[in-house]
């Protein structure tokens, strides 16, 4: 950035504060089961999740004349308010200089692979709406003098369609959207989790009837258990932030794909994620992306188990020279997924998995931005003068050809320096610790180009929604967030009309979560809630992270189901009343843990092979990448089969048949050429269009 920011703008770009005066749901109705008396709501529409996505969803609704009523498990926490990086990307159809192609752009969107034609192009033509929505309500988007949104290149983006409020685009989102909420009155639920989805009818006439959650706000019977009464349910709880050790996720972010798996909702490319370099969960979790890198800090390791603390360039075993060492440091700025195909030919997700081997071997992994990368042995110091042709081409346009990494990221990304100084890490004057975290689930609940989950009457917008395929630019999430909340709130309005009313009979499910909370409530024999954590979290981590050993999966998954037949015949020792929103997450994170492996397992054994954010390792890999110092055969991988990148793999649980997983091809999308006004015009108006 070439113009002085003034402090105080700094200030309001990273210390934003979300308003707490939202209007509080309360229930008029008791249900008494088996002598405990439970309150009941009752609302057209509930939505679970507090993020972006979910509280778009809620303000379409409401703008629509919907009564929706918003559940959370702490308003406002979660991987919207509490995540993202330098400068954190929202990705739109590009509407600066000469606009955009949305079929292009759709291609873009699914170029990885496993994402159907029609969710591409939807996301891409519903941009934006779902942009101009966010610049009405208040969102401060960059734009230039003649009021053209600036615009970059970030990852799996070829065009340059990536814009951004800094890094901490996605909290000021949902700021806009929580004070657009207050103003249309929606009510929330606080500090409640789902414990089950309620159902009515059966075969082809089941449907969504609402929600059975635990309210900790609400003392009118031991468990907090409340009843919500809905025939559209809206899952916007997010990605499963539990499920990894290795993890950028905020602390207690756990999302909600096992709830919908216990339902037998169909979830979608479960074993497609990403993960990327970010600096730990134990201190402040934050994806180093973007100019984190692009200013080519010195990445170096220290070992701490001899005490001398000694310092490793670690990275100069892997690469020939130093000016391709430090230019692939600054391609992790828009290349910082992990990707398999990138470890070959001395390319940039090389130093994801230099990373790995030096946190294998107890090692700390840094970022210093006071001094530049140290030389190659043999080879010449950094120098600005020797990079590669398209990092001094970026630096250059940037003004930031400067001697040190902390003053070339002051004058591109200030907001980058003064985020970490809010959480007491002051870079400009201490290295980072950091190393490789998984940072997103692409799969989960298949939907349809309304949001429509396989269940009638659910919904699944933001991070639960399976919308991505294999790989996604940087930032496309957050736009399907915003464009599946505005069309799942559309369809509603639409079904609403039509819908007649849910039949309210649930005293059997009532009855048997009843006896579950008992069961488990100081259940000396069940399983401790931090031994459930952790051998799921480290089992993913080992068996089904970004580095994936083939041999290593079948077992994995063997354990999982050990696993999960242990907790229904011991149950969980939830020690006291206040733990029982963890406990009920932790057997979902279990459930879930078990779907991903069984997913990957099947994967695996229809001759899958290294795409998108997972190397798959075999010793009878065809590919193997290279570093300065030799071959690096421990990392020999399968190769990707493209074939694969027309079908999604499905996943879906029966209680008769547990979990069973099946391919189908992707969706096409008809010759929008062919779509005309006069021919067209009567669907909309019928509302054909939503059927």
């Amino acid at each position: 950035m070439s113009t002085p920011i003034p402090q105080q703008i700094l200030d309001e770009l990273t210390d934003v504060r979300l308003p707490r005066n939202v209007r509080i749901a309360e229930s008029r109705e008791m249900r008494l089961i088996d002598g405990i008396e439970i309150p009941v709501y009752r609302y057209p529409a509930v939505v679970l999740g507090s993020g972006a996505a979910g509280l778009r969803a809620a303000v379409e609704l409401k703008r629509r004349g919907i009564d929706v009523l918003v559940v959370t498990r702490k308003l406002f926490w979660g991987t919207s308010a509490f995540s993202g990086s330098d400068k954190q990307t929202l990705h739109t159809a590009c509407t600066k200089h000469r606009g955009d192609d949305f079929t292009k752009m759709a291609q873009a969107l699914g170029g990885g692979g496993a994402m159907d034609e029609d969710m591409a192009y939807v996301e891409a033509v519903g941009s934006i709406d779902a942009f101009a929505g966010l610049k009405f309500l208040g969102l401060p988007l960059p734009q230039d003098r003649y009021g053209a949104v600036l615009r970059y290149q970030t990852d799996h983006d070829e065009y340059g369609r990536a814009t951004s409020c800094g890094p901490r685009t996605s909290r000021l989102m949902v700021k806009v959207l929580v004070e657009e909420a207050i103003r249309l009155g929606i009510p929330f639920i606080d500090h409640s989790t789902a414990l089950s989805l309620l159902k009515t009818g059966s075969g082809d006439e089941e449907r969504a009837a609402g929600l059975l959650v635990l309210n900790r706000t609400d003392h009118a019977n031991p468990y907090g258990l409340s009843l919500i009464v809905s025939p559209n349910v809206v899952l916007a709880s997010g990605g499963p932030g539990e499920l990894y050790r290795d993890s950028v996720y905020p602390k207690n972010c756990f999302g909600s794909l096992g709830l919908a798996l216990e339902a037998g909702i169909e979830l979608s490319n479960l074993t497609e994620h990403q993960f990327g370099i970010g600096t730990r969960r134990t201190e402040f979790p934050w994806n180093l992306s973007g100019t984190y890198v692009q200013v080519m800090p010195y990445v170096y390791s220290t070992d701490e188990s001899d005490g001398s603390g000694s310092e490793y360039n670690f990275l100069a075993d892997y690469y020939r020279t130093t000016q391709e060492l430090v230019s692939n440091v600054f391609r992790k700025g828009y290349q910082w997924p992990f990707h398999a195909s990138r470890t070959l030919d001395y390319g940039s997700s090389l130093v994801d998995l230099a990373i790995f081997e030096e946190t294998r071997r107890g090692r700390t992994v840094w970022l210093d931005f006071l001094r530049n990368p140290e030389a190659v042995p043999g080879d010449l110091p950094f120098d600005l003068q020797r990079l590669d042709p398209d990092v001094r081409s970026y630096l250059e346009n940037s003004n930031a050809l400067l001697e040190t990494p902390i003053a070339r990221l002051q004058r591109m990304n200030p907001l980058a320096i003064e985020l970490y100084k809010q959480y007491r890490r002051d870079i400009t004057r201490d290295p980072l610790p950091f190393n490789v975290n998984h940072q997103h689930m692409n799969g989960g609940i298949e939907v349809d180009i309304h949001a429509r989950s396989s269940l009638d009457g659910c919904y699944a917008v933001g991070e639960i929604a399976g919308t991505h395929g294999v790989t996604r630019p940087g930032g496309a999430a957050l736009n399907a967030g915003q464009v599946f909340g505005q069309r799942c709130a559309a369809h509603i309005h639409s079904r609403l009309q039509r819908q007649p009313e849910i039949v309210d009979e649930h005293q059997e499910i009532l009855r048997k979560s009843l006896a579950w909370l008992q069961r488990n409530v100081g259940n000396s024999d069940g399983i401790a809630l931090d031994a459930l954590a952790d051998e799921v979290q480290t089992r993913m981590s080992d068996c089904a992270g970004f580095i994936c050993r083939v041999e290593d999966v079948a077992p994995a998954l063997a354990a999982a189901r050990k696993l999960n037949q242990k907790i229904a015949e011991r149950g969980v020792n939830i020690a006291e009343p206040r733990l029982l929103s963890e406990g009920v997450l932790r057997v979902q994170t279990a459930w879930l843990s078990e779907a991903v492996l069984c997913a990957l397992d099947h994967y695996i054994a229809h001759g899958g092979g290294s795409r998108g954010a997972r190397m798959l390792c075999a010793g009878d890999g065809t590919k193997t990448p290279d570093s300065r110092l030799g071959r690096l055969g421990g990392y020999r991988f399968l190769a990707e089969n493209e074939a694969q990148r027309s079908e999604k793999i499905l996943l879906r649980y029966t209680p008769h048949k547990g979990i069973q997983v099946r391919e189908r091809a992707l969706r096409p999308i008809e010759d929008t050429g062919k779509i005309y006004f006069e021919k067209n015009w009567g669907a909309f108006l019928t509302g054909e269009i939503y059927r």
